[in-house]
């Protein structure tokens, strides 16, 4: 695949509490330049970037980041509002506590409910694998799909670890036909992303795609 084509896979993020509007508008700058799947940005700047580009980019924004803990009712008030100020696609991450807890039905629940509130829009669900078992990650699995949810994600980006190929080769053995793949937090090299896409991956999560893409030394997310 050319470099170049790979980057139509990429959700182009920047999620770091010091981003300025200036470097939101470098991103999405940068998205539409190289045709990204995406700009993955705080919600705060949802609507500030709808106003200013318009169906130019395709927004989406992260839910219950990073940390997943926050009740139910406050993911679905997020989403409400990001929806409303012009988000297309919504990253949420689940309550890790609750899949600890073997409560796998709250878990499949909360993301259902999301999907409701999302309606036809993209639901991808963050479900941190590096605090995961191999028995919760294939839970998961099942939870993610029968939930309805559009994706399954590996990482926020944010905890001890991101995406690996293992992870992704346990997903597509055990989600659901409907249900994609993104991996995201550590995609560092064309090798990183070649091999996820091969692995089936219908998304890449990273703040570096481009410095990869033109062989640039890649850090943070």
């Amino acid at each position: 695949m050319n470099k170049l084509d790979m980057l139509h896979y990429v959700d182009h993020t920047l999620l770091k509490a010091y981003a300025t509007w200036e470097d939101i508008k470098k991103l999405c700058d940068e998205a539409i330049q190289y045709n990204t799947a995406s700009v993955c940005v705080p919600s705060c700047y949802v609507k500030r970037i709808h106003d200013t580009y318009g169906d130019k980019i395709n927004i989406c924004t992260v839910i219950g980041f990073p940390l997943g803990y926050c009740p139910t009712e406050a993911k679905i008030a997020e989403c409400k509002v990001a929806l409303a100020d012009g988000a297309s696609e919504f990253d949420m991450v689940i309550n890790i506590s609750d899949v600890k807890n073997g409560d796998y039905d709250k878990v499949q629940e909360e993301i259902a409910a999301l999907k409701k509130a999302v309606g036809d829009k993209i639901l991808k669900v963050i479900i941190e694998t590096c605090y995961l078992t191999e028995e919760e990650k294939i839970r998961m699995c099942k939870v993610v799909t029968d939930a309805g949810a559009d994706f399954i994600k590996t990482s926020t980006g944010f905890g001890t670890a991101g995406a690996t190929l293992e992870d992704i080769k346990l997903f597509k053995k055990y989600i659901g036909p409907n249900v994609k793949m993104k991996a995201a937090g550590g995609v560092k090299t064309i090798e990183d992303f070649e091999n996820f896409i091969n692995e089936g991956c219908g998304r890449i999560g990273t703040s570096s795609a481009i410095k990869i893409v033109h062989g640039e030394e890649a850090k943070g997310y």
